[in-house]
């Protein structure tokens, strides 16, 4: 069932076998503040969702799919819908979390009062409120990722509306404009940063991602993804180094590049250890055919560029994240046995 929008953003849903958690989040949005269109893309749910969708929410724009086309391939499906129907913002919202009232409010009056900014992303908690998921996402010196308070319980300690370098696909909002300009979302990554692909495609080509913390909305962390025994772990060894290849400018390449591939090394050592080599090594070896087939898309968006290497030396972080303990401690012995602070 499709609707043709009289409004002028979306929220766009991306479901497989969600059937337990689709209420509770399409309710949630149903009751925002401002008109919005939802759209879920069903993506090939074997769990009843397709009918649960049909029966209960008239409301909604549905778009099955017949196979799951992953994170990137459903929400790509979703885009594609608010372009043809010249929407001004899409908002992605995971099937596993509930939005506040006000969220895309908020998101929106971001959007519409920084005219520079491409995303606008929230405070996003777990579903039970007690700690922190994202209020953000960086990418640092080391090709490493991660989401700004990820795990922290003091919920009010990112409480300033900032730039940020990037958006959790989970829950922030997108200018269409900035669609057209930069492509959608790459859908090589299926799953896991994606989000931080196209966040960095979009500091390069100059729209700025910006944090309001007004907005807010709770997530089941790992409600869809931890169905999948390896999942995480190959589309992590999979998709980092394709974030650091298509974007990182020349200047620092190999400077970020070779941290990176110490990194995945020891991402695959443990992988091992925990009895998933196989998921690691496939993830490895398929991450190097997808690099020998985006040196185009490379060179295209570099040639692209339209911020200075000073601009996004300045918005990346120069330091690990926060949980990468393993390498805080090699680093740490490096520094002690040669006196460099690399």
């Amino acid at each position: 069932m499709t609707h043709q929008s009289t409004n002028k953003v979306a929220v766009i849903v991306p479901n497989w076998n969600g059937y337990k958690y689709l209420p509770a989040c399409l309710d949630s949005l149903l009751a925002q503040s401002i008109p919005t269109e939802i759209i879920v893309v069903e993506n090939g749910s074997t769990d009843g969702s397709l009918e649960l969708l049909q029966t209960n929410y008239p409301l909604v724009t549905v778009l099955p799919q017949p196979k799951n086309l992953g994170f990137a391939g459903g929400v790509n499906v979703g885009l594609r819908y608010a372009l043809d129907n010249n929407l001004r913002y899409a908002a992605l919202f995971n099937n596993d979390a509930v939005a506040d009232r006000h969220w895309l409010k908020h998101l929106v009056e971001s959007l519409e009062s920084h005219q520079d900014a491409g995303i606008a992303t929230c405070k996003f908690m777990t579903i039970d409120r007690s700690h922190l998921d994202s209020t953000g996402d960086t990418y640092t010196t080391w090709g490493l990722p991660y989401p700004r308070g990820r795990g922290e319980t003091d919920l009010n300690k990112y409480d300033a509306q900032t730039d940020i370098f990037g958006a959790s696909g989970g829950a922030s909002l997108y200018r269409c404009a900035m669609f057209k300009e930069i492509g959608l979302f790459d859908e090589d990554f299926f799953a896991y940063y994606e989000d931080v692909d196209l966040s960095f495609r979009a500091q390069l080509a100059g729209w700025k991602v910006i944090y309001n913390p007004k907005a807010m909305a709770y997530h089941q962390i790992g409600g869809t993804s931890g169905k999948i025994k390896g999942f995480t772990t190959y589309q992590t060894l999979k998709n980092l180094p394709l974030v650091w290849f298509k974007n990182v400018p020349t200047r620092f390449f190999w400077k970020i590049g070779w941290r990176l591939m110490l990194a995945q090394t020891l991402f695959l050592g443990r992988a091992i250890s925990r009895g998933q080599g196989w998921s690691a090594l496939k993830g490895a070896c398929k991450c190097l055919v997808l690099i020998g087939q985006k040196v185009s898309e490379r060179q295209r968006i570099q040639k692209a560029k339209m911020v200075s290497d000073e601009y996004l030396w300045d918005v990346i972080t120069h330091d690990l994240p926060p949980n990468a303990n393993a390498l805080r401690s090699l680093r740490a012995k490096w520094r002690k046995l040669t006196g460099h602070k690399s």
